[in-house]
């Protein structure tokens, strides 16, 4: 696997907020394409902590931004996602839209939790999708965590609110293995 991951904000957030944002450049180097509206969703002044370490793995090239020309094919399909969608689709929200068009002009991955609501899309366009469990689950598979300390990550994640699809790790894991 060598395409890019396009991360919308929720699915970044699981790992920021439980400080294991560095995960993702171990696993996926020179892969890790944060989308502008993204970045632009952390810069509320309510979480600037959380900017500060995406911040941080930018100044130091593990992840990378990606703007989005407004003349450009994946603006076109970000605008139709978020302001009108084809009949029978959703709009959905800027950072899942930026993921999912960045992902359909650059042949990448979406990583997203919001499985409702993007679902159609990824579909649609024949997407490869990651959600944080699966993320999980390939740092276990590769050793960069052990089952253990994939627990404990999910815990955290839970307790900051992040929908996972199941009450632990080992859990996931057993649907998933």
């Amino acid at each position: 696997m060598t395409e890019p991951l396009f991360f919308d904000t929720d699915c970044l957030c699981a790992f920021l907020w439980v400080r294991n944002e560095s995960l993702l450049p171990k696993l996926y180097p020179e892969r890790v394409i944060i989308p502008k509206p993204v970045y632009r969703e952390l810069c509320r002044p309510g979480i600037p902590h959380l900017k500060a370490r995406v911040d941080t793995l930018i100044k130091q090239k593990q992840v990378l931004i990606q703007e989005m020309d407004v003349y450009s094919k994946e603006y076109a399909t970000y605008y139709e996602l978020t302001e009108e969608p084809k009949k029978g689709q959703r709009i959905i929200g800027n950072g899942e839209a930026a993921a999912i068009s960045l992902a359909k002009q650059y042949d990448g991955i979406v990583a997203s939790n919001n499985l409702r609501d993007i679902q159609g899309y990824i579909t649609e366009f024949g997407h490869r999708h990651m959600t944080t469990g699966d993320i999980l689950t390939d740092a276990f598979q590769r050793g960069f965590i052990t089952e253990d300390e994939g627990n404990d990550i999910w815990a955290q994640m839970l307790a900051k609110r992040r929908k996972l699809g199941a009450k632990s790790f080992t859990d996931y894991l057993k649907l998933k293995i």
